[in-house]
């Protein structure tokens, strides 16, 4: 009789997964160029080593059970873990990884991430180059979950998961901007909490998947306008859909203009301390990619440039 060890090979788990998306088997056998009675076979095969019930056959779509969901949540653990394990042989053989995935937080300025690749791609590495748009805690979490290498633009405490390494990136301030004709605009300054929370805010959502999601300068109770990202906060409150926080940098060009009316409010001056994070290596330590990038923060000009501070040309 075949054993589980025998039956979750990643091509098992793969068809599975084929079948979960699908709906069908007979879908999941045409991607697979299989019959689909052999498919059906090999599903067979699994539940029998596995003494379960994967899919529900009792109506015209092929649904997963309890147990078949939690198989291919374990199973593309699993998978990402084989796919991290070729990763570090082809790393220990080479000095360079094969692929280098960075989490670019909104707050950090692209077009010096761009330049950054750029001059990154053009000694021809052995690496590819994946960039990952990540808001507040979704940063830290692509790092945590191995879902990136190197994160850019994080907010975390001392108490944060403690195989990460660290270091400052600057500081960030805040203004609190709204459109010259919403009605806090001509409105006496400092303004009271109690002055804002009748308006609606304007937020940028959190990328997190799992875990406790972050908000900047929200009020409990406070009316909220969500979207994506940085850009499309300002483009909202620039036409008076809502008030809130931006980022001096973002903010001032659109002050001058007039496009937006800075306010003092009541509350602390509002600032936040970012960071670059990265896993910690094996003995070897980083790959020659991330030692690379590495460098590359190690400059203060860059580091002030990551956060639109432009000086001189990295």
């Amino acid at each position: 009789m075949l054993t589980p060890r025998d039956v979750l090979t990643p091509s098992a788990l793969a068809m599975l997964q084929a079948i979960a998306e699908s709906g069908s088997f007979a879908a999941a056998a045409r991607a697979s160029n299989m019959v689909p009675s052999a498919l059906s076979y090999r599903v067979r095969q699994i539940e029998e080593a596995l003494d379960v019930l994967l899919f529900d056959r009792s109506s015209r779509q092929a649904r997963l059970t309890d147990a078949g969901a939690e198989l291919l949540r374990e199973g593309e653990r699993v998978l990402a873990e084989i796919d991290a394990v070729a990763n570090r042989v082809k790393r220990v053989a080479t000095g360079w990884e094969p692929q280098l995935t960075i989490a670019v937080d909104s707050i950090i300025d692209r077009t010096t991430v761009m330049e950054l690749c750029e001059k990154f791609l053009s000694q021809g590495p052995s690496s590819r180059l994946k960039l990952r748009a990540e808001t507040l805690s979704g940063t830290l979490e692509a790092l945590n979950s191995g879902q990136a290498d190197l994160a850019l633009g994080v907010v975390m405490d001392d108490n944060t998961k403690s195989d990460l390494l660290r270091e400052p990136l600057g500081t960030v301030s805040f203004v609190f901007a709204v459109a010259p004709h919403h009605p806090l605009a001509n409105v006496s300054e400092p303004l009271s909490d109690k002055q804002i929370l009748g308006h609606r805010a304007v937020a940028i959502a959190d990328s997190a998947r799992q875990g406790v999601s972050m908000t900047i300068g929200l009020l409990t109770g406070q009316d909220v306008f969500t979207v994506p990202d940085l850009p499309a906060k300002l483009d909202a409150q620039i036409r008076g859909l809502g008030v809130g926080f931006l980022p001096t940098r973002f903010a001032q060009p659109y002050i001058d203009a007039g496009r937006l009316v800075a306010k003092s409010v009541e509350r602390a001056e509002h600032q936040i301390e970012t960071l670059y994070a990265w896993r910690k290596s094996g003995p070897a330590g980083p790959g020659r990619a991330l030692r690379w990038w590495l460098d590359q923060l190690g400059s203060a000009v860059t580091r002030s440039a990551l956060l639109g501070e432009r000086g001189r040309p990295l």
